[in-house]
């Protein structure tokens, strides 16, 4: 089958440390080249992948607050694919409802992954004049603020097996790994590791969006005792980091459209303390894979008995469930009946 991926700019594919669109549509672009098919990744040109690269611009940069600046790249790409659409089976995008206008009308057969939260007020007034468009969501949870939208299915993310693997068999620290900013809960974590007596490690990226709030909120909770900020690490430096952790923390206070992290835990073997918000049910199986908990004292409680937990089931578990090649799969066959 001949397949275009088409990314997102602002990271490269996959990105160097911190990024969650761009890694899973480097993870599929893979597998799916694995498994024999003929892809194309429209993405920055300083990606790397064994597909075919179509550089849409020379370089990948983080979000900057200019409207040319950001939105000039997309509208080239959507070009780019479109001049091209003809040389392909099926056209797969994960840049939003950028493409709606132009490929809706062109009769070619695309696909939107939406990475995202649609929950927003703005979400329905745009994805709502396409409803046939058809859609992906990264998890059930995802879509049910818009339910009568043109989903075609629902695909959870996977990972290479081999790129984190467990190094060890569990420390004294806890993990928090991702993003610093209101919604993924640092300053729970800080708490709950507090009330538990355990260090907390946060292996985290700040966005120039949440610097304001670090700045005043979380800098001086980070400069407290028993928390050590060591800042964005890449896929080299998880396995450490997260073997050798007692628990990652995952105390979210926002619906999680997915939530990497949780699986990246677990390929380390590390169990997760997640609040049941978004995907966590979804991803998380309580007493299995770590515990879902309401609120900071579960979460402490929960702390107390997550050494009783298999690390060596929770590899395991990860390798049963979270693949990318279960999730290349899983879109081919999404991409069959979109062509049928």
């Amino acid at each position: 089958m001949r397949i275009a991926q088409v990314a997102p700019l602002f990271e490269t594919v996959p990105p160097r440390r911190y990024g969650g669109t761009e890694r899973v549509v480097s993870w599929l672009t893979e597998a799916l080249v694995d498994a024999g098919h003929e892809v194309t990744l429209f993405a920055s040109g300083d990606s790397t992948t064994r597909a075919k690269l179509v550089p849409v611009v020379p370089q990948a940069r983080r979000f900057v607050p200019n409207f040319e600046v950001n939105n000039a790249p997309y509208a080239r790409m959507l070009e780019l694919v479109a001049r091209q659409a003809a040389d392909f089976d099926v056209l797969h995008f994960h840049i939003d409802f950028h493409p709606f206008p132009l490929f809706s009308r062109l009769g070619v057969p695309f696909l939107t992954t939406l990475h995202g939260r649609m929950d927003q007020e703005w979400t329905q007034s745009i994805y709502g004049l396409y409803p046939d468009v058809k859609l992906v969501s990264i998890s059930d949870s995802q879509r049910s603020p818009a339910p009568n939208l043109g989903w075609a299915g629902t695909v959870l993310h996977g990972m290479p097996q081999d790129l984190l693997n467990p190094v060890a068999q569990g420390g004294d620290y806890l993990a928090f790994l991702g993003r610093i900013s209101p919604e993924k809960g640092i300053d729970r974590a800080i708490r709950i590791a507090q009330r538990a007596g355990l260090p907390l490690k946060v292996a985290a990226k700040v966005g120039e969006e949440d610097r304001a709030w670090y700045d005043q909120v979380m800098a001086p909770l980070l400069a407290g005792g028993g928390v050590e900020f060591i800042g964005e690490i890449d896929d080299t430096q998880k396995p450490a980091f997260l073997s050798n952790a007692r628990a990652l923390l995952f105390p979210i206070a926002w619906p999680e459209p997915f939530g990497l992290v949780m699986i990246e835990a677990m390929a380390c073997g590390c169990p997760v303390i997640a609040y049941p918000l978004g995907s966590v049910r979804e991803v998380i199986e309580d007493g299995l894979t770590g515990f879902i908990v309401e609120g900071e004292d579960a979460a402490v409680a929960a702390l107390a008995r997550v050494t009783t937990l298999d690390r060596h089931a929770i590899r395991a578990r990860f390798e049963q469930r979270w693949s990318s090649k279960r999730m290349a799969e899983d879109y081919v066959q999404i991409y069959h009946r979109l062509i049928g």
